[in-house]
C-alpha cells in the first residue's frame, strides 16, 4: 500500500478535516478546540494535498498546533509572506516546543514585531491582552533556516560531510557529546558518547569508503567513530597531555590522516588507518588553536594558528616548517581556513584582537585585514558564492559575518540570533542553497541561507546588551531613553520606534538611566562602567554635565528627586556607596551614605510624611531607607530576601507610599515605607527578578517586573494579585512604564514596546 495519498484523495481528505473544526463569530478556524490529532497531524494531510501554505497563513493554527509538526512544513513557504512567518516561528522554535498555547501566542507576536511585520503581530495577539507595538529587531534575521536543539552545554564545534546522499554535520559541546544532524530535517540522527570532557573538535573524512568522524577533546584524547553504526573505531588516540583543541582530516597517499592540536603547545599527525602518530610538528610556544589542511605546488601542507599570535605553515611530507611563522595578529589566532583566490591559495585566520587575516601562502605576506567584529573572532568557514570565495566568521559579539575574500569587505549585514558567543562555523549546501552552520554557548546550531544573508537589512538601534530604559516627555511627546554595554545612550520616539538621537560620550557600559527636569527642559542623567554620571539635555542631546567625585567602582543605578527645590540625583555604586548630587551644581551635598556592606545595585525614591527619600537595594540582601535632607538612615534596614537584591521602584497604595523590590531569590518583595515591613510578597517568577516598574493606571497601582525566567508579570499591589504573565524570547534585562500603558523594555540587544492598555480595560 502507497504511502502517499493520490492527490486529489488527499486533498478531499484535508478539507473534511478542516471542516470538523469549529469556527468562530468571526469565521475563523477555532484551533484551540479542534481535535488533538489535527493538532498533531493537520500539516501532514495539507503537505498531501498541497496546501501547506495555507496553514502557514492561519495564526490561530501556529499558536495551537503541535511545533514540532509546524517546523515540519516551514521549508515549504514559497510566498513572501509564507517565509515571513517561517521566519517568526523558527526565531524562537526550540523554546516553542516547551510552552503551552498561550505561551506561544506571545512569543509569536513578540518575534513578529521583531521582524517588522505589525499586521502579522497584531493577528497573533488578538485577545492576547496585550499588544506588541515594536521592536528594533537587531537580533533576529531571516536568513536563519533553522535552530537545533539537543545539546544541554555550550557547544564548541561544527563540521559538515554528505552521507549517504544527504547532508549531515556532527557537533561538539561542553555536555561530553558529540551529534549527528541530518541538516535536511534539522533531526539529530546519532549521539556519540565516550568522551569524558568538553569536546572541542569535529571533522569528517572516509575510511575504507565509509564516513568517519574525529573528535578532540578537554579529556587529552582524540577519538575516531564509524558514522553509519555511530560506534568508536578502535581505542581513543593518546599522546596529548592538554585539551586538544583542533582537529582537520585528509587523505595523503591514498590513506586518511588527522591533524591534531593542543593546549601541550604541539600539533599532532595521526595515521587512522593504524592509530599512530606519525609525526610531531613542534615549534608553537602557546596553545594551539587551530589547524587546516590544503595543497601547495601539489604538496600536501597544514597550517596552524596559536596563543603566541602567530600562523605557521608546515610540509606534511617531511614535518618540517614552510618558512618563518607569519605574524601580523596582536592577539590569540582562535580559527584558520584555507581557499584558493585568483588562483593562489590562501589562508584565512581569526584572533582575540578582533580581525581577520586573509594570507597569501605562496608570499606569507598578509592581503587583507578584515574589520568588523567588536569581539574576539572564534571561527572561520571558506566557501564559494557566485564562484566567488567568501568567508564566515563568528565571534564573541554573537554575530555570524560573510566576507567577500576577493574585495575584503563584509557582504550584507551581520547575521544575528545566537544569543550568547559563537565558537564555530562551517559551510554545506542544503536544498540546493549554500549555508552556514554555528555552534554557539547559548547550547544551540544555528543554519543559516547564505543567499538570504547577502541581502542589506536596515538595522536600528544597540550593538549590546541593553541594561537600563526609563521615559519621558519631549515637546509633548512621550520618548524612552535605553542605555547599553556599547557605552552609547539612545532616545527613541515612543510611538513609532525611531531613534530620535544619541548621547555618545561614556568610555563603557551604561547601567543605568534616569530622567528629571532641570530649566524647565528633559534631562537624562546616565551612568555605568566608567565610574561618571552624566548629565544630557534630551532636546539637543548635548552633554550638559559630568559627575565624577569621589566615585570608585562601577555605578549601577540612579535616581531623581527635589530637595528643597534643587533637582538632585541619587546613585547606588559597587563601591558600596550611596551618594546625593545637585545637578545644577554637579556637587555632592553631603557625605556618601554608608550602610551597605555590597555593591548598591538599586536605588528609588519617594515622599513620607513629606520627607523626601531614597530607598537602596543591595548585593548584601538587604533594603535601606534614607532620609534626603539629613543623609541619615530611616530606621533599620529593611530584612526578608534571601539574595541580593537587584532592582527597586515605589508607588503609592490607600495613599500609603510602599516600595517593591525584586531579588535573585526569585521574589518580589512589597514593603509599606511608614512601617518597614513587609505587606507582602509576590511570587511566581522561576528565576531571579531583574527589574521593576510601577504606574498609576486609572488610579490604580500597578506594577512590571522582569525576570530571568524570559517573562514580564504584571501586578495589581493593590491587590497584591499577578494580572498576567507576558512570555518572552529572551529574559529582560530593564523595563519602564511610559504613558498610555506603554511598557518599554530591554531584551538582549533590542528594544520592545507593547501595550498593556487591554489588560486594564478588564474588571478587576
Amino acid at each position: 500500500m502507497s504511502t502517499a495519498a493520490p492527490e486529489p484523495f488527499a486533498a478531499t481528505v484535508y478539507e473534511r478535516l478542516l471542516q470538523s473544526i469549529p469556527t468562530a463569530d468571526d469565521g475563523r478556524r477555532a484551533w484551540q478546540v479542534a481535535d488533538p490529532y489535527l493538532l498533531r497531524h493537520a500539516a501532514q494531510h495539507a503537505v498531501h494535498a498541497g496546501r501547506a501554505g495555507e496553514l502557514l497563513q492561519d495564526p490561530a493554527f501556529l499558536i495551537h498546533a503541535e511545533p514540532d509538526t509546524v517546523n515540519a512544513i516551514l521549508r515549504k513557504a514559497t510566498t513572501q509572506n509564507e517565509r515571513l512567518t517561517t521566519a517568526v516561528y523558527r526565531t524562537s522554535y526550540a523554546l516553542l516546543r516547551k510552552l503551552a498555547p498561550h505561551e506561544r501566542q506571545q512569543i509569536l507576536a513578540l518575534n513578529a514585531a521583531r521582524y517588522h511585520a505589525r499586521e502579522l503581530a497584531a493577528e497573533l495577539a488578538r485577545n492576547a491582552g496585550w499588544s506588541p507595538l515594536w521592536a528594533t529587531g537587531s537580533q533576529v534575521s531571516a536568513a536563519n533556516t533553522a535552530i537545533l536543539t539537543g545539546h544541554t552545554d555550550a557547544v564548541n564545534a561544527v563540521a559538515t560531510a554528505q552521507m549517504d546522499g544527504s547532508p549531515i554535520a556532527i557537533t561538539g559541546s561542553d555536555d561530553h557529546t558529540v551529534r549527528v544532524w541530518d541538516l535536511t530535517t534539522g533531526r539529530t540522527t546519532a549521539t556519540l558518547t565516550g568522551h569524558t570532557d568538553a569536546v572541542n573538535a569535529v571533522a569528517i573524512t572516509e575510511m575504507d569508503g565509509s564516513p568517519i568522524a574525529i573528535t578532540g577533546s578537554d579529556d587529552h584524547t582524540v577519538r575516531v567513530w564509524d558514522l553509519t553504526t555511530g560506534q568508536p573505531i578502535g581505542e581513543p588516540l593518546t599522546g596529548h597531555t592538554d585539551w586538544v583543541r583542533a582537529v582537520a582530516a585528509a587523505e595523503i597517499d591514498g590513506s586518511p590522516i588527522a591533524i591534531t592540536s593542543s593546549d601541550d603547545h604541539t600539533v599532532r599527525v595521526w595515521d587512522l588507518t593504524t592509530g599512530r602518530t606519525t609525526a610531531t610538528l613542534t615549534g608553537h610556544t602557546g596553545w594551539v588553536n587551530a589547524v587546516a589542511i590544503t595543497e601547495m605546488d601539489g604538496s600536501p601542507i597544514a597550517i596552524t594558528g596559536s596563543d603566541d599570535h602567530t600562523v605557521r605553515v608546515w610540509d606534511l611530507t617531511t614535518g618540517q616548517p614552510i618558512g618563518e611563522p607569519l605574524t601580523g595578529h596582536v592577539g590569540w589566532v582562535n580559527a584558520v581556513a584555507t581557499a584558493q583566490e585568483n588562483g593562489h591559495p590562501v589562508a584565512v585566520t581569526t584572533s582575540n584582537d578582533h580581525t581577520v587575516r586573509v594570507w597569501d601562502l605562496t608570499t606569507g605576506r598578509t592581503t587583507a585585514t578584515l574589520t568588523g567584529h567588536t569581539d574576539w573572532v572564534n571561527a572561520v568557514a571558506t566557501t564559494r558564492m557566485d564562484d566567488e570565495p567568501i568567508a564566515v566568521t563568528t565571534s564573541n559579539d554573537h554575530t555570524v559575518v560573510l566576507w567577500g575574500l576577493t574585495t575584503g569587505q563584509p557582504i550584507g549585514e551581520p547575521l544575528t540570533g545566537h544569543t550568547d558567543t559563537v565558537n564555530a562555523v562551517a559551510t554545506a549546501q542544503v536544498n540546493g542553497h549554500p549555508v552556514a552552520i554555528t555552534a554557539s554557548d547559548d547550547h544551540t546550531v544555528r543554519t543559516w541561507d547564505l543567499t538570504s544573508g547577502r541581502t542589506t537589512a536596515v538595522l536600528t538601534g544597540h550593538t549590546d546588551w541593553v541594561r537600563a530604559v526609563a521615559t519621558a516627555q519631549m515637546d509633548d511627546q512621550p520618548i524612552a531613553i535605553t542605555g547599553s554595554d556599547d557605552e552609547s545612550v539612545l532616545v527613541w520616539d515612543l510611538a513609532t520606534g525611531r531613534t530620535a538621537g544619541v548621547l555618545t560620550g561614556h568610555a563603557g557600559g551604561v547601567f543605568t538611566v534616569a530622567t528629571a527636569q532641570m530649566d524647565d527642559r528633559p534631562i537624562a542623567i546616565t551612568a555605568g562602567h566608567d565610574r561618571s554620571v552624566r548629565m544630557w539635555d534630551l532636546g539637543t542631546c548635548d552633554l550638559i554635565g559630568e559627575l565624577h567625585t569621589g566615585l570608585t567602582d562601577w555605578v549601577r543605578a540612579v535616581a531623581t528627586a527635589q530637595v528643597d527645590d534643587r533637582p538632585i540625583a541619587i546613585t547606588g555604586s559597587d563601591d558600596h556607596t550611596v551618594r546625593v548630587w545637585d545637578l545644577t551644581t554637579g556637587q555632592p551635598i553631603s557625605e556618601p551614605l554608608i550602610g551597605h556592606t555590597r555593591g548598591v545595585r538599586a536605588v528609588a525614591t519617594a515622599q513620607v510624611d513629606d520627607r523626601p527619600i531614597a530607598i537602596t537595594g543591595s548585593d548584601d540582601h538587604t533594603v535601606r531607607v534614607w532620609d534626603l535632607t539629613t543623609g541619615q538612615p530611616i530606621s533599620e534596614p529593611l530584612i526578608g530576601h534571601t539574595g541580593a537584591v537587584l532592582t527597586v521602584a515605589t508607588a503609592q497604595v490607600d495613599d500609603r507610599p510602599i516600595a517593591i523590590t525584586g531579588s535573585d531569590d526569585h521574589t518580589v518583595r512589597v514593603w509599606d515605607l511608614t512601617t518597614g515591613r513587609t505587606t507582602a510578597t509576590l511570587t511566581g517568577h522561576t528565576g531571579a527578578v531583574l527589574t521593576v516598574a510601577t504606574a498609576q493606571v486609572d488610579d490604580r497601582p500597578i506594577a512590571i517586573t522582569g525576570s530571568d525566567d524570559h517573562t514580564v508579570r504584571v501586578w495589581d499591589l493593590a491587590a497584591a494579585s499577578c494580572l498576567t504573565a507576558v512570555h518572552l524570547p529572551n529574559s529582560p534585562s530593564c523595563a519602564t512604564i511610559g504613558p498610555d500603558s506603554t511598557a518599554v523594555l530591554g531584551m538582549g540587544y533590542e528594544v520592545i514596546a507593547l501595550t498593556l492598555a487591554p489588560i486594564f480595560r478588564r474588571e478587576p
